[in-house]
């Protein structure tokens, strides 16, 4: 579809140059825009001439009478309507084309070089081993995956990476509770998941520390004394490390989500101090009587900041410095994309220019792709008051919900495994219902909302999906498509829909919003609803039309699956 607008936008600013010979043909072009005529009788492509009308010096509606005169006297098919020049496409050439592509493409049906060979690393996730991952995780991971996925379409070498928050003060807040209370407990002994059972002891710190407000200082004595390499510290933390990330990659392995490398701040924290003491013979940074090591940004409108405590333990911006040219040395990147929530952009700001003050070769090269909070009906969650919604549970939720409707509907007894596709249907709304909303804005999960299988939900498209897939086993699609006999207007939507497509993956992968595609998928699927049940398709009448539609079917499956997974969503063929 793109390449025929830009077919017809050369032949306007032909037009144009003709009327204005004078005027740059550069000028002309770049004042050239786009709409979308109100009904497909009018037009296909529409060009307002709004913006010529200084330049020529006449109205905007004679100027559209005049070009649309020239592009028929050239051999295309344009009317004037109004201030616009509305152009007519090849409908017949163009989908037969689109639907051919599609499908020899088949699945891959999206997939473009708009990004080839560049090399762009994306970190999300980042757990804390100190608690499982919630629904605040689950918005970072369906996030990052995504783009990932979608950066990879058009064309991009996409390296995953995680950062696991595997020390700390908040991780010895666990370790600290778990000495105490733990009595030598184990998720084995108590039948728990391991990261929830590490969870707990978190959980059980906080209501600890209300009590004593005296034990935050234990728990401080406790990081001194893992960074020194004290035994009894180390082997606890590893224990209870060992647990938390066992728990965690299980939910990862449910969710679909992976990873290329997986860093642990553990193992980079130290190299982040080694960069601020280097900073400091370099005279970037400066050292205060309580032997503090800080960066002044007040020249570029921001804090101070500490990049070295007194006592030599590090800040998450060490960790980060540290981890960040680690990065660099392992996979040399053209792009990095930390994926992490819009409470910390004042953090990455501060990175980005302690990095370009470094000198360090990818400064220029870093970007944060923030994301708003995810709320529940009743508020904020707050981990350490035990009040947030635990990945687990809530896909465990959303499992039982979907089963509870296919019982209703009494398809149970068709599906070869309800338990599978109940867990997909599951994925399928959390994911779709997480990546719908544009990445910056704050949003409220309602799991009975990302079920309905009407509706603008994951759960719809997939029953789209299923739907082609059942007739298409009824009455198999040709390969070939040879004539294009469109009749509807739900018809011609899809093949714009399907022209379009690859283009509209690869603008969602440049904006990394995987919402934008969420909204093409919807609204692709809405038009195909309208066709299946309004038109025959499978039992049209003419032999040609049915051939055609059923082409058209399956290559809107093919568009529906390609899309489906870049969203991290899976396809079902019954449902």
């Amino acid at each position: 579809m793109r390449s025929q607008w830009n077919t017809w936008r050369e032949r306007i600013v032909s037009c144009l140059t003709a009327l204005a010979p004078d005027a740059d043909p550069a000028e002309i072009d770049r004042m050239l825009t786009v709409a979308t005529p109100p009904g497909s009788d009018k037009g296909d492509i529409a060009f307002p001439m709004f913006p010529y009308a200084r330049l020529l010096r006449n109205a905007p509606a004679r100027i559209a009478a005049r070009v649309a005169d020239a592009v028929e006297a050239v051999g295309g098919r344009a009317v004037a309507d109004g201030p616009y020049v509305n152009v007519f496409l090849e409908r017949g050439a163009l989908a037969v084309r689109a639907v051919q592509a599609a499908l020899d493409s088949g699945a891959s049906w999206g997939d473009t070089r708009r990004l080839a060979d560049a090399r762009v690393m994306i970190e999300f996730s980042s757990p804390n081993t100190n608690k499982p991952l919630h629904l605040g995780h689950l918005r970072n991971d369906s996030l990052g995956e995504s783009v990932a996925r979608l950066l990879a379409a058009a064309g991009a070498r996409v390296h995953r990476v995680n950062i696991v928050n595997d020390r700390g003060v908040h991780i010895c807040r666990s370790m600290l509770a778990y000495r105490q209370f733990g009595n030598g407990a184990t998720p084995e002994s108590t039948g728990k998941k391991p990261d929830h059972f590490v969870g707990d002891y978190y959980v059980r710190y906080a209501a600890w520390e209300r009590e004593q407000p005296e034990v935050a200082r234990q728990a401080q004595a406790m990081l001194r004394d893992w960074e020194a390499g004290d035994p009894q510290t180390v082997a606890l933390w590893k224990t209870m490390n060992g647990w938390a990330t066992a728990g965690i990659q299980a939910t990862y392995r449910r969710t679909g989500i992976a990873f290329d490398r997986i860093y642990y701040e553990s193992e980079t924290y130290k190299l982040g101090a080694e960069i601020v003491l280097e900073g400091l013979e370099r005279g970037l940074f400066y050292r205060d009587e309580q032997d503090t090591v800080w960066c002044d940004l007040t020249d570029v409108g921001l804090d101070k900041k500490v990049l070295l405590r007194g006592d030599g333990t590090s800040l998450y911006l060490t960790q980060d410095l540290g981890t960040a040219v680690q990065r660099y040395q392992d996979w040399p990147f053209d792009r990095m994309i930390y994926v992490v929530g819009s409470e910390q952009r004042y953090h990455f700001k501060v990175l980005f220019e302690v990095l370009g003050r470094l000198g360090v070769a990818f400064a220029g090269h870093v970007e944060h792709l923030s994301y708003g909070m995810v709320n529940l009906t009743d508020g904020r969650m707050k981990s350490r008051e035990g009040t947030v919604v635990d990945a687990d549970d809530l896909i465990d939720r959303l499992a039982a919900l979907a089963r509870e409707a296919i019982v209703t509907k009494e398809r149970d007894g068709a599906l070869a495994d309800v338990h599978a596709t109940c867990e997909a249907i599951a994925l399928g709304a959390l994911h779709y219902y997480l990546l719908q909303h544009n990445p910056g804005k704050d949003m409220v999960f309602d799991p009975a909302q990302s079920l309905a299988f009407n509706g603008n939900t994951g759960p719809y498209l997939q029953y789209l999906g299923a739907r082609v897939s059942s007739m298409l086993r009824k009455h198999a699609a040709p390969d070939r498509v040879d004539s294009a006999p469109i009749e509807t207007e739900e018809e011609w939507l899809l093949v714009r829909s399907l022209a379009d497509y690859p283009d509209a993956v690869a603008d969602a992968a440049l904006a990394a919003n995987p919402a934008a595609l969420c909204t093409y998928l919807y609204e692709s699927a809405r038009v195909f609803s309208r066709l299946y049940h309004d038109h025959p398709i499978a039992v049209a009448d003419d032999p040609e039309q049915r051939a055609f539609r059923l082409a058209l079917s399956k290559a809107v499956m093919n568009m529906v699956r390609h899309g489906l997974d870049l969203l991290n969503i899976p396809f079902l063929e019954s449902m």
